[in-house]
């Protein structure tokens, strides 16, 4: 009995030991990358608390959904003080009640109002005013609430794949890039098939876009990707190994999370479902609308159509249902201005009158169509698909191959005109930095 008395004494201070080092670790972390007051910044970006009150994030009482926006920031080549802009735009949404997930990628070219300084593409907002106009920026074009923020670079993302022991994972297909910055560093030179994908490598697979869909598809392999890699810090692995984790992306990482939203966040985290994460490209490629701004493209797309697809996403509808205009009329998050045109169906049955043969003294609304007049349709021939990446009618025909091994062919570029000046225009403009 004594025997078993100390071993349960030895292993009980085992266990404070490792909890006490696990949150020390943790918080110490937490300290390091929260950065509020703009104090020891990592990176050339504006991180303090901003004085518009327009500009202050909504805080997250833990009950209702949260919404963070993860940002990708390229570096390389800038000049002492210079902002980059955002590589990657991206917003994961979680909701503590149901525990569904989901993961959007906005493409960077998107052509949105910035606060205080009129259109611009999307990726530019963290440049001119930081994380908070970029959250600002992005709240008001998806209808959502942003509460939070994640900055990174290309070394905090390769040193997260390293610390977590790499991914395994299926490249699409073969991939080649010479990218003459940083003496090659960022080449990138990927085969086809099952590999074990290191920082480096990760990083070259999420980078690449030199493939006909070009942003297109890179967003939807960077949402593929992230799926992999948050299953892959579920695992147990990952969990023993946490304060190596944290230790290795200390250094990269700027967010505005206290170290209490670190402990909730980190809590729903490890319950959300990752297999059952919804992801999509916003826009999806049935809204998307061409546009030509100071002889650049640009994406628009139909903001109220969008933000009420991302509202029937957040309510369980597939990609399909959301953008067929079957829209729930009974949703607390329906927007007024969406249903407006159409009539709700009744709720209930006209109650009968004592008599039958009693004529009713009113007719009961009559049942509204499938779809209302409203409704988004697809700019291509085809029927939309709840793939979240689809090929925009302004793309040339061509055939990728997708991560799952399937094959798009966009038959937009038939419905279009040969007009000879604008891809003159377009062949003419310079290629964005990789």
């Amino acid at each position: 009995m004594r025997a078993l008395k100390w071993t349960l004494i030895i292993a009980g201070s085992l266990i404070l030991i490792i909890a006490g080092y696990f949150t020390y670790t943790f918080v110490n972390f937490a300290n390091n990358i929260s950065q509020d007051d703009g104090e020891n910044s990592k990176f050339p970006i504006d991180i303090t608390k901003p004085k518009d009150p327009e500009l202050i994030p909504p805080k997250w009482e833990g009950k209702q959904r949260v919404n963070i926006l993860l940002l990708g920031g390229d570096s390389r080549g800038l000049k002492k003080n210079e902002t980059p802009r955002s590589d990657s735009v991206m917003v994961a949404s979680i909701d503590p009640i149901t525990k569904k997930a989901n993961l959007f990628s906005i493409l960077r070219d998107t052509y949105v109002k910035i606060p205080g300084y009129g259109e611009d593409r999307i990726n530019a907002a963290v440049a001119l005013g930081g994380p908070n106009l970029a959250m600002k920026t992005v709240s008001d074009f998806l209808g959502i609430p942003i509460q939070y923020f994640v900055y990174t670079d290309f070394v905090g993302f390769t040193a997260l794949i390293d610390a977590i022991g790499g991914i395994d994972f299926e490249v699409e297909k073969d991939m080649k890039y010479q990218d003459s910055a940083d003496d090659h560093v960022y080449d990138i030179d990927l085969k086809k098939g099952m590999q074990h994908l290191n920082g480096k490598t990760a990083l070259q697979y999420v980078r690449f876009r030199h493939d006909a869909l070009s942003d297109f598809t890179r967003t939807e392999r960077q949402r593929n990707f992230m799926q992999a890699v948050a299953k892959k810090l579920q695992s147990t692995s990952s969990i023993i190994k946490l304060p190596k984790i944290l230790n290795a992306i200390d250094p990269y990482i700027e967010t505005n999370l206290s170290v209490t939203d670190m402990v909730k966040l980190g809590a729903l985290g490890f319950e959300a479902k990752v297999d059952g994460i919804v992801t999509s490209q916003l826009p999806p490629s049935e809204l998307l609308v061409e546009k030509r701004v100071n002889g650049a493209d640009m994406i628009g797309t139909n903001k109220e159509k969008l933000q009420m697809y991302v509202k029937n996403l957040f309510e369980g509808m597939t990609a399909e249902e959301a953008l067929s205009g079957k829209f729930n009329s009974t949703s607390p998050s329906q927007s007024p201005k969406a249903t407006s045109k159409a009539t709700p169906k009744p709720t209930a049955k006209p109650t009968a009158t004592a008599k039958p043969t009693a004529k009713p003294t009113a007719k009961p609304t009559a049942t509204p169509s499938e779809e209302p007049a409203d409704s988004p349709k697809p700019t291509s021939s085809a029927k939309p698909t709840a793939s979240p990446s689809i090929m925009p009618s302004a793309t040339p025909k061509t055939s990728p191959t997708t991560p799952n091994g399937s094959s798009n062919e966009s038959n937009a570029s038939n419905n279009k005109t040969d007009n000879n000046n604008s891809n003159d225009s377009k062949n003419n403009e310079t290629k964005p930095k990789e």
